[in-house]
């Protein structure tokens, strides 16, 4: 196995016990540095996970991209143990296009994951409401809908209207989500 593919598997959360379901990953970069911090890296990120997303048969739910860390929310296809690939392959597909567009082969990019195998509606709805405020939390922008890296626009315009509106009134301040970036 590569060396850098079995430093990403290490990071995996040992607990996780892969059951069929919906997911919340957070992802870092190491010594939180801000590799996406062009729109141009943003777009290169985002394009990345929708499009590993889709062919590891992974539903995004919402999804924050910022300078330094990432979060989504995602159903899990009937194989949920794809998650360990799915955020391999992308950790590693990132951090290698990073790497040349920075003149910086072999550097450790991404740091860290989290991840929690959602289980309550509440926990889900606080969570997408969550994720889809990322933005404006780190001060990025006033209005999430407006952050293009962020589903809060999509979820406003493809959710039923009663989801979006239960979303935006699921309070946050009772989560632990890990986020000091």
């Amino acid at each position: 196995m590569p060396r850098r593919l079995k430093k990403i598997v290490k990071l995996t959360p040992p607990d996780w016990s892969f059951e069929q379901g919906i997911y919340m990953v957070t992802a870092g970069t190491y010594g939180k540095l801000p590799h996406l911090n062009t729109p141009e890296r943003r777009d290169f990120f985002l394009e990345t996970l929708l499009a590993l997303a889709a062919d590891f048969g992974w539903q995004l739910h919402a999804w924050a991209i910022m300078p330094n860390h990432y979060h989504f929310i995602a159903a899990s296809p009937e194989d949920p143990k794809t998650l360990r690939k799915f955020l391999a392959k992308l950790q590693t597909t990132t951090a290698k296009q990073l790497n040349e567009w920075d003149g910086a082969p072999g550097r450790k990019v991404w740091h860290h994951f989290w991840g929690s195998h959602i289980t309550f509606e509440r926990s889900y709805l606080s969570r997408l409401n969550y994720v889809h405020h990322d933005p404006v939390h780190h001060g990025a922008t006033d209005n999430a809908a407006e952050y293009r890296w962020c589903s809060a626009k999509w979820f406003a315009e493809n959710a039923p209207s009663a989801l979006v509106s239960t979303v935006g009134g699921c309070g946050m301040d009772q989560l632990e989500v890990a986020d000091d970036f």
